[in-house]
């Protein structure tokens, strides 16, 4: 009987411990402390805002160069990035097979020559024939028309060998400007068919940025307006001219090619790079594509290449959502996805936030 009375007893004891622990657990976790935070509420609104579209940085003079002629590659003369001048000789593509065609044509001169020799001896005579009355009529035409053909041949084949020379000219790729060679697409040793891109160049420090706009923004636009060319990559903003305006869109894919010239070179400007193109004297309205929402910069929180901001839940405690953001206008980004209107998100707060926080709303 003892023995259950102090059974009963040891277990009361254990529950009571583990019931204050809780306790203590709770009341500690009551009085967590809050963290004081500023707070904005989204809305949607229709604002006019900068015009900003996105291009690629281009060489204003570039050419992909290519032959003419089939053959072998038998040397190049240049490695990519080398700076190379107008009239320099930057492949030379074997040739034997032409040298062949003109030994063949030279020789086919050759005989030509002679046989307008005899044609045109045969002629002379039968017309001093024909002139004394001892030459028939046909005779004489039969002459005259092989003495033509005689001539005829010849001219054939001196033309023959004006073109072959031609031909000459195109086993030597020459740089048709000064500029860097970019590119190389054929190595030596290959066989290299007639209109096959071989070598690639452009001029240095003369680039421009070529974009594409849809329908909605292309009637803002206009040639000689003045831009701000913004590479993230390096860091700069370059002014710019728009120097060309497409009218049609039937050949870019439905949207308008436009150019932008820069008015400043860089040296760490690479053909290829991504640029944005701001039209800070046109104004867009947003409400020609709806309703557009806008949070400050400053409320973003960045992870790697994530984008996002703390929200409020009913509970009063700090949620991080995730967003797909649009294009920055000054000190505001556009939310293209993630929040939707009337919802709260926290603009600033006395102490760094996290997911479950408790919040004291400013």
């Amino acid at each position: 009987m003892k023995k259950s009375i102090y059974k009963l007893l040891a277990i009361g004891l254990i529950l009571g411990v583990f019931s204050c622990g809780e306790s203590k657990k709770e009341i500690s976790a009551d009085n967590s402390k809050k963290i004081e935070v500023k707070v904005a509420t989204v809305t949607a609104n229709k604002t006019n805002a900068p015009l900003v579209v996105s291009g690629t940085i281009e060489a204003e003079n570039s050419a992909q160069l290519s032959t003419r002629i089939m053959g072998h590659v038998e040397r190049i003369a240049v490695k990519v990035g080398d700076k190379i001048n107008k009239g320099q000789v930057l492949m030379v593509i074997n040739n034997s097979d032409l040298q062949a065609k003109r030994a063949q044509v030279s020789a086919g001169i050759t005989e030509a020559k002679a046989a307008l020799n005899i044609a045109e001896k045969d002629f002379n005579r039968y017309t001093n024939l024909f002139n004394q009355n001892s030459a028939s009529q046909k005779e004489l035409d039969d002459v005259t028309a092989n003495y033509q053909m005689a001539k005829a041949r010849l001219e054939s084949a001196q033309q023959m060998k004006i073109e072959i020379n031609a031909q000459f000219a195109y086993t030597n790729v020459k740089a048709p400007f000064n500029g860097v060679l970019t590119a190389k697409f054929i190595d030596e040793g290959a066989l290299a068919n007639p209109g096959m891109p071989l070598l690639a160049i452009e001029s240095p420090n003369n680039f421009e940025v070529i974009a594409r706009v849809p329908e909605s923004t292309i009637s803002y636009i206009s040639k000689d307006e003045k831009v701000n060319v913004i590479v993230s990559s390096i860091d700069a903003i370059i002014e710019g001219t728009v120097t060309e305006v497409s009218t049609s869109s039937a050949h870019s894919g439905g949207q308008y090619l436009i150019k932008i010239g820069l008015d400043a070179s860089n040296e760490q400007l690479r053909s290829g790079m991504f640029a944005s193109v701001q039209f800070p004297d046109t104004k867009v309205n947003s409400s020609n594509i709806g309703e557009t929402i806008m949070i400050p910069v400053e409320a973003i929180i960045t992870n790697g290449q994530l984008s996002g901001v703390y929200t409020v839940s009913q509970q009063q405690t700090a949620v991080l959502r995730w967003l797909r953001l649009g294009k920055t206008f000054g000190d505001q980004v556009e939310v293209l996805s993630g929040l939707t209107q009337n919802e709260s998100y926290i603009l600033s707060s006395d102490e760094k936030l996290y997911n479950g926080a408790k919040l004291t709303i400013n």
